[in-house]
């Protein structure tokens, strides 16, 4: 069994399907022509996020009938994933859903038509350009992380030949402003907070040099401004796709599905011909298009205004799951935990993350209005953490905890202040920060070092509490106040807060010697 067995005139479809994979239902050589004549999206970023989600979003679009456009996907960084896991399968690919009950649903996605390598050197350039000088393209979007739309002086000062996403981006854009000033919507579909905005200033960075520069007319600057024409709209997405999973691998070769072989780049792109991901997902956008867009909605994306977007990723990012995350993150790197699947059958643990949640942050989460904060936080604890295929860890989660805080608790904290709230309901989030200064010591509950996450304070913030020693009862732990009183780490002084002592007596207790992480925990955890 290969994927490409599905282009043949006499494929076997009924043993496919006898196998539990479920096929394309649409005429995919008539898909690909009407997308290569008259593209309609194009995506930069052909990593495992891609392929599982928004691919597959389109697959069931398709699926419907009720559409009859493909995506065109663009490689901008590590240009062997087109050579090494779309070409040689003609663009087809398998996503494994990983279902929290340990089953698993597997989809041979077709909606990718062609991939293109974002390189000016190579022969897909000229195709991209016509692409874009196609007054029937709607969108482009991307999933090349937060860190692919930085840009810098050197690429700035290449001119028309630059070498960072943002600066082809633009370039492609100048094509489509000589073509006919033609309407297009740029739509970042990467998890970070705004990210329509990061968009737009790497492309409005480039373009400005080139004007300042006399490369480009002051007319392109306009062009690009002009939210008749162009729009940089906001999302939120939310999916894990984890590298390729061993257990995925031998199931599928237990199907005699050939194409199950592992890919890893020179540059450490770790693919395969299939993908693995969690079963649940959102992905919601502002729905603010200048030409059109494929009817996404019909696949389960929601479109809104940008305050509800923006509404979603703060009810995300400061209630119902990043502090839940980090507070799994510090305890299970304490109690010795390295999956967070296994971290969330522990008891205590479960509580923690439970009360976080429903009961000390819901009094303050704001409410989008299209998701459900306590369903939300339902589909998180009950059916993505305990996912045995994901194989994620607290310490992947704990790395730049430092740069999370504020966000993640500090907000909480903040609305409690504003909003007159009684600062005693706060228990376990306390708790948490006082577990974080038993974090930076690196000294799990029994007694062992460990060594904490990557964090760009973790040096400094170490200092702090270097005189604490676990199991003494000589220590001074006034040098607490040089941790908790910073604001930056935060986003409150915790003592202005009237925090600061609740949490400095929290930090007694967990440093009172060996089991005393656990029985903390479990005092405040299951006490409420």
């Amino acid at each position: 069994m290969k994927l490409t067995d599905i282009l043949k005139k006499d494929f076997n479809r009924a043993e496919w399907e006898t196998k539990g994979y479920e096929l394309p239902k649409f005429d995919i050589a008539a898909v690909r022509q009407k997308t290569h004549d008259n593209p309609t999206w194009v995506h930069f970023g052909g990593g495992n996020i891609f392929r599982a989600f928004p691919a597959a979003i389109l697959q069931d679009v398709l699926n419907t009938g009720k559409y009859d456009r493909g995506v065109i996907v663009a490689e901008t960084f590590d240009y062997e994933v087109i050579d090494k896991a779309y070409r040689p399968y003609d663009n087809l690919s398998l996503l494994v859903s990983l279902q929290s009950a340990g089953t698993v649903e597997k989809k041979v996605i077709a909606s990718v038509t062609e991939s293109l390598k974002a390189d000016m050197q190579s022969d897909d350039w000229s195709r991209l350009v016509e692409i874009f000088r196609n007054p029937s393209l709607e969108m482009i979007s991307f999933t090349i992380t937060e860190k692919g739309y930085s840009y810098n002086d050197a690429d700035l000062a290449r001119g028309m030949e630059p070498v960072f996403a943002m600066g082809k981006v633009c370039a492609l854009l100048y094509e489509r402003f000589k073509a006919g000033q033609l309407p297009l919507t740029v739509q970042s579909m990467d998890n970070c907070s705004h990210n329509g905005d990061k968009v737009k200033a790497g492309v409005m960075a480039y373009a400005g040099r080139w004007a300042n520069d006399g490369l480009v007319p002051a007319a392109f600057l306009d062009y690009l401004k002009d939210e008749s024409k162009i729009t940089f709209p906001w999302s939120m997405i939310d999916k894990i796709t984890p590298r390729p999973h061993e257990k995925v691998k031998e199931l599928l070769a237990a199907d005699g599905f050939d194409d199950n072989n592992y890919i890893e780049t020179a540059r450490h792109t770790f693919t395969a011909p299939f993908v693995n991901s969690e079963e649940t997902q959102y992905l919601v956008v502002e729905d603010h298009y200048t030409n059109g867009r494929p009817p996404l909605n019909l696949g389960g994306v929601i479109y809104t205004t940008r305050d509800t977007v923006d509404k979603v990723e703060t009810m995300k990012v400061t209630t119902c799951l990043n502090p839940l995350h980090t507070a799994m993150a510090i305890f299970g790197c304490l109690l010795g935990y390295d999956l967070i699947s296994a971290e969330i059958r522990d008891e205590d643990i479960r509580a923690l993350v439970q009360k976080i949640g429903y009961i000390e942050a819901m009094p303050v989460v704001t409410d989008p209005g299209i998701l459900n904060p306590y369903e939300f936080i339902g589909a998180f604890i009950n059916k993505r953490l305990p996912n045995p295929f994901m194989p994620d860890t607290p310490q992947r989660i704990a790395s730049d905890t430092s740069q999370k805080l504020s966000i993640r608790f500090g907000e909480t904290i903040k609305k409690y202040i504003t909003r007159h709230l009684d600062m005693s309901n706060l228990v376990l989030i306390p708790l948490v920060l006082a577990a974080y200064s038993r974090y930076l010591k690196g000294i799990d509950d029994e007694g062992n070092a460990f060594a904490p996450s990557p964090d760009p304070m973790l040096e400094e913030l170490q200092t702090i509490v270097a005189p604490l020693k676990v199991g003494s009862s000589d220590n001074d732990f006034s040098c607490l106040r040089n941790l908790y009183s910073r604001k930056d780490i935060f986003g409150v002084d915790l003592y202005e807060a009237g925090l600061g002592g609740r949490i400095e007596e929290m930090v007694r207790e967990l440093f009172a010697g060996k089991g005393a992480v656990r029985a903390t925990l479990h005092k405040y955890a299951l006490a409420r």
